[in-house]
């Protein structure tokens, strides 16, 4: 493991080491366009599913960003006993396979333990480790042993560089498909602050990395039962990230933030959208440019 003093990441070097994961007919990483991962925290209905993939899907075929869609079957790291966590593994799965089946997307979804983890391949084209599981070897080693794309959030309470040691975990089983994803780091109680050092010293390990713009607006169990959150600063914190060179951006999305049974605060308004990725994609064609 590498102390802080030895880590480096120039832009040669990032570029040299980087690896394309591809996703579907998606490419991730290795100089190709900006990615969006995109949809609702969770899956509510099946009905409302659809409704925000082919909302989302309209405007990514209009902007020409590539786009997988994101929602969770269950979140089991609620706050609260009392918060929503989804419709659980069969319900949910069986509306993200209709949305799948219905649009062509492909979906990501998390996995929070390893008895979940083939059921949910079944289904998803990207199982996706959650922060505060991030450590969790059996967890990585059961996903990274389906042959999926594995996407794990650095941990709140990890240095990037620790980070290598979880690529390192999934890269035994013999899959390479690894995306890392940047979500904030702990700054006190209740507060996230992002530095954004850390994308491109998670890149030089090889893999595509991804922005988490509206996680990282996230006050953790900042309302006592249920998190909050400022959306007010996902554009701001997305811009830096896209020109801080990450390949990818995710971000909830909701028609209605603030009646959403979970993670309202920080999800991105729909209608909003379309205007915050215009923005982010004029960064992402300097940023190619120049790199």
């Amino acid at each position: 493991m590498k102390s802080r003093s030895e880590v480096r990441s120039t832009k040669s070097e990032t570029k040299a080491r980087a690896r394309l994961v591809r996703i579907g007919n998606i490419p991730v990483g290795g100089g190709n366009p900006l990615v969006l991962i995109a949809g609702p925290c969770v899956v509510e209905n099946e009905k409302s599913a659809l409704r925000h993939a082919k909302a989302i899907q309209k405007i990514s075929r209009k902007l020409g960003i590539p786009f997988i869609y994101k929602s969770s079957y269950d979140k089991a790291n609620r706050s609260s006993l009392d918060s929503f966590r989804g419709l659980g593994l069969e319900q949910g799965l069986a509306a993200l396979r209709r949305v799948k089946g219905d649009t062509g997307l492909a979906i990501l979804t998390d996995v929070h333990s390893a008895a979940e983890v083939e059921s949910a391949a079944s289904v998803a084209d990207v199982l996706q480790i959650p922060a505060f599981l991030c450590r969790q070897t059996d967890l990585l080693l059961a996903a990274g042993g389906t042959g999926k794309a594995v996407n794990v959030k650095k941990g709140q309470f990890l240095s990037p560089w620790e980070m290598r040691n979880v690529v390192e975990k999934i890269l035994s089983t013999g899959n390479k498909k690894v995306l890392l994803t940047e979500r904030g780091t702990f700054f006190g109680y209740n507060a996230l602050v992002n530095d954004f050092r850390s994308i491109p010293i998670m890149k030089t390990f090889g893999f595509p990395v991804i922005f988490d713009a509206t996680h990282s607006v996230q006050q953790p169990g900042g309302r006592g039962k249920s998190s909050g959150g400022d959306r007010r600063f996902v554009p701001i914190l997305a811009r830096a990230a896209v020109a801080a060179g990450c390949d990818g951006v995710f971000m909830e999305v909701h028609e209605d933030p603030d009646r959403a049974p979970s993670d309202g605060p920080n999800m991105v308004v729909l209608r909003d959208l379309e205007k915050l990725l215009e923005g982010l994609l004029g960064i992402s064609r300097v940023v190619n440019r120049v790199a």
